[in-house]
């Protein structure tokens, strides 16, 4: 007996009923985005190595550990994306958008990293990542922390907070990294492994370790704050003044920040106590340097994403309305009864759109059927036997407690489907 194939570690399959509750995260959030006037891009799963090198750093963990990098039959070096922010700018470049001036644009799909799976983080995951090109102004930042306080609220959310910080101009951050190699490198012997490697590559990224033991350490570290510019200052607190007015608790975070060069001024996150370690279920920020970095023009830009997977673990349990297969359940007892419930089924889907109709195939006798539009969630079954076919009736059976079991004549049949799904 051939041995069962499974799913490649940290590759998870998503099988109903959950892939219905993903479907319909999936609509929520993007009816939230389209409310502020952002427009899907979409672009490929493969993408150049380039692409990522370029953008992400050939000396970070993502390119020299985590992608899923292979040569194709060319000789050319392709990878599965990593995440989005690179294959949406070079998306934008590649296409022109730009020449038509400040874009809002949003994607969603399936992302890689080789890490060590554990719950909220995956091989394969699933983002929806949102990019605003083209606006340099502190209202597009602060635009971008409402609508995802927003989308908390649509989804049901709570007990996240916000912490963002401001990383200011470059210039700024080459001042900061001069004063903090030197001030680690005089505690060398204090940093774990991870630091002292960081200390050559990402010193900023020292200041985001989760080492207890160097709690002290860091919080004694030179603050970016001291080495700010008036311009950047000005930005964050307009950014901030924003978000208090509009009663978005928030908590500034000095250690937030990002190793990348192109990152500037504000970076964001959302984070929870209630995912263990894997905290953080939204981060974003300005990147004005990234646009210029992949061969384009000098663009100011933000953008950030969310994991699906830890979205998911933060959602209230699904309700039985979720769990259902279908709203109306439709049989016939015989051979010309199940044709008649196959064409009965096309109608209703005309006259009620929207409408989940599941008819039954199969031989199964009508009690057998009738557990069946039971198990599957059904408000009504909808029976056509040989009675029903022969008078031009249908007969309704409320599975939901609204009532008793009738017969109602074909032409008045949606007039009383509409009563019945109303009080389901």
């Amino acid at each position: 007996m051939n041995q069962l194939l499974r799913a490649v570690r940290g590759m998870n399959d998503t099988v109903p009923p959950l892939a219905d509750r993903w479907r319909k995260i999936e609509a929520d959030i993007t009816g939230v985005l389209s409310q502020y006037g952002y427009r899907e891009i979409r672009f490929p799963i493969v993408e150049s190595t380039q692409v990522f090198a370029r953008s992400i750093g050939d000396t970070t963990d993502i390119v020299q550990k985590e992608m899923y990098t292979f040569e194709d039959r060319n000789g050319d070096s392709l990878t599965l994306r990593p995440e989005g922010t690179a294959s949406c700018v070079r998306a934008v470049l590649e296409n022109g958008l730009l020449q038509a001036g400040a874009q809002r644009l949003f994607y969603l799909g399936p992302m890689f990293r080789h890490e060590r799976p554990q719950k909220g983080r995956y091989r394969q995951f699933h983002q929806v990542g949102v990019e605003a090109l083209g606006m340099a102004g502190p209202d597009i930042d602060a635009e971008l922390i409402l609508m995802t306080a927003r989308l908390w609220q649509v989804l049901g959310l709570k007990n996240l907070r916000l912490e963002l910080n401001t990383l200011g101009t470059p210039e700024s951050r080459a001042l900061h990294r001069e004063q903090l190699v030197a001030y680690f490198n005089n505690h060398h012997d204090a940093l774990d492994e991870d630091s002292r490697h960081r200390l050559t590559r990402n010193p900023l990224r020292i200041l985001d370790s989760k080492n207890p033991a160097l709690k002290a350490l860091i919080a004694d570290a030179p603050q970016l704050a001291e080495f700010l510019d008036e311009e950047s200052r000005s930005h964050f607190g307009a950014v901030r003044a924003v978000l208090d007015a509009a009663g978005v608790a928030h908590t500034v975070n000095p250690h937030l920040v990002r190793g990348l060069d192109y990152y500037s001024k504000t970076v964001f996150e959302w984070i929870t106590d209630d995912l263990g370690a894997q905290g953080t279920v939204c981060a974003g920020g300005r990147y004005d340097g990234l646009v210029a970095q992949m061969g384009g023009r000098a663009t100011p830009a933000i953008g950030f994403a969310m994991g699906l997977e830890r979205l998911m673990e933060l959602l209230p349990p699904a309700g039985e309305e979720e769990a259902s297969e279908a709203d109306l359940y439709v049989m016939g007892t015989g051979i010309e009864e199940k044709a008649a419930a196959l064409a009965l089924a096309e109608a209703v889907r005309d006259a009620l759109p929207g409408t989940r109709v599941l008819c039954h195939c199969g031989q199964e006798s009508l009690k057998s059927q009738l557990k069946r539009a039971d198990r599957s969630g059904a408000a009504v079954a909808l029976i056509l036997g040989s009675e029903e076919l022969a008078a031009g009736l249908v007969t309704l059976k409320p599975l939901r407690g609204q009532g008793e079991q009738r017969r109602v004549a074909r032409h008045a049949l949606t007039e009383h489907l509409l009563a019945l799904l109303g009080s389901a």
